[in-house]
């Protein structure tokens, strides 16, 4: 296979239809939290700043156990779909007592188990796909784009639950941001059900069965392969890219309330009939604009580098961040968002492409964890920490300054674009796909 695509057979509706449900659910489960987790920490169990770095640091662990472990299993040791399996039964029943605790430790110690025993299920997902599908360049992006459709739902439905359940009629703005907050414990009770349906369908994916390797262990045979360019250039940039990411993520939803809150739609107008509240279903305007560019992938990768592609996903980062500093107005912000689609598209999604037409059959599981590694681990412990140390460096006795903050990763963003321009080389090698 080349960057331009081959000939390969069509992929079978049965199999496409089990691969996008996979990856549906797969993203249902964690959209129903991860958008509303910093407002509830600070707004509803009163968490500081510095103990919500840590919970969403230590929800990042599990990516850093993934390659050694995770990875070990489904290249070595365990089928992959079995695996898929019981990680998320096990952690259906961890990510249920989210929504029950009120204590910093219980939370945080339950974030790291989870984090352990869901993360490694992230990269696995993506692993059996790719071994399933005739042509990865025409395919994956037809099946991922059902992961952005399942987080999209689950984001409208919290925002929908929290708008007719949890909001008091006729109260004021006060008693409602209160009852919104306490309302999203049950975004973990949705991710759970969601988990545990996943957890039963695993066992009907596909037979993915452990390969056997030049190495006994795949990680250390995967290290070897990373060390090449592109792989090296790509996962340089990982880890300050995951940064600015988790900026979105950790600040955008309370951000947007606010915004929702001053301009007087928090309980009416059209955002609010149709995204609900919280901010976290404003957020799925992004995904919707995912699912496009997810769509438009095969025939454009055939076209364009992975080098022009990786470049536009940076220059996204830097216009959404710009949008966000730049205006309250709530149709202007709803631009900056639907930018997600361009940088979750084109850099993170062209990202795993890469990473699986770079290295070979028996390591692309471990290779993709190892990518998940940096991207969903270290790079999400490490912008935590950043995130967090920014919006206190940015906050005032009236608030928080949306502008200073969102600068910080708009001008990071336009740096990683700068070294990926240099570094990147303009064409590589693509590793024959095994049989």
């Amino acid at each position: 296979m080349t960057e331009s695509g081959s000939s390969a057979p069509p992929m079978g509706l049965g199999l496409g239809s089990r691969l996008s449900f996979m990856m549906f659910l797969q993203y249902a489960v964690w959209g129903a939290w991860l958008p509303i987790l910093l407002p509830y920490l600070a707004n509803h169990l009163g968490f500081t700043g510095a103990q919500i770095g840590n919970i969403f640091a230590v929800g990042a662990v599990g990516a850093i156990i993934a390659p050694f472990i995770a990875g070990q299993i489904a290249d070595r040791w365990f089928a992959t779909e079995r695996f898929l399996g019981l990680s998320h039964l096990v952690g259906a029943a961890l990510v249920w007592q989210l929504g029950t605790f009120d204590s910093y430790d219980e939370f945080l110690w339950f974030s790291l188990a989870y984090s352990i025993i869901y993360s490694p299920t992230l990269s696995l997902t993506n692993s059996l796909a790719f071994h399933h599908m005739p042509d990865r360049d025409r395919d994956f992006g037809k099946v991922r784009l059902w992961g952005t459709l399942g987080w999209i739902v689950v984001g409208i439905a919290v925002g929908q639950w929290l708008l007719h359940q949890h909001t008091p009629a006729g109260a004021d703005a006060d008693v409602v941001a209160a009852a919104q907050e306490a309302g999203r414990a049950d975004a973990f009770r949705l991710s759970a059900i969601l988990g545990a349906l996943m957890g039963v369908f695993c066992f009907t994916l596909p037979h993915t069965p452990p390969a056997q390797g030049k190495q006994s262990s795949a990680t250390a045979e995967a290290l070897g392969e990373i060390k090449r360019q592109p792989l090296l250039t790509l996962f340089l940039l990982a880890v300050p890219v995951s940064c600015i990411h988790q900026f979105y993520f950790v600040h955008t939803a309370d951000f947007l309330s606010v915004m929702q809150r001053e301009a007087g739609g928090a309980t009416d107008g059209a955002f609010a009939r149709i995204f609900g509240a919280g901010g976290g279903g404003l957020m799925t305007i992004g995904q919707g604009v995912e699912i496009l560019v997810l769509g438009l992938i095969p025939a454009v990768a055939k076209k364009a580098s992975r080098k022009t592609l990786l470049a536009v996903g940076l220059a996204a980062y830097a216009g959404r961040m710009a949008i966000f500093a730049s205006t309250t107005s709530l149709p202007v912000l709803m631009l900056g968002v639907a930018l997600h689609g361009l940088c979750f598209g084109c850099f993170i999604f062209v990202a795993f492409m890469i990473v699986d037409e770079q290295t070979t059959g028996d390591v692309r599981a471990s290779a993709q964890s190892l990518f998940n590694l940096v991207i969903v681990g270290i790079g999400v412990i490490v912008g935590s920490k950043i995130a967090t140390g920014v919006a206190d460096w940015a906050t005032t006795d009236g608030g928080v300054d949306w502008t200073k903050l969102f600068h910080v990763p708009m001008w990071a963003s336009l740096v990683c674009l700068a070294f990926l321009l240099v570094a990147y080389p303009n064409r590589s090698r693509v590793v024959e796909p095994t049989p």
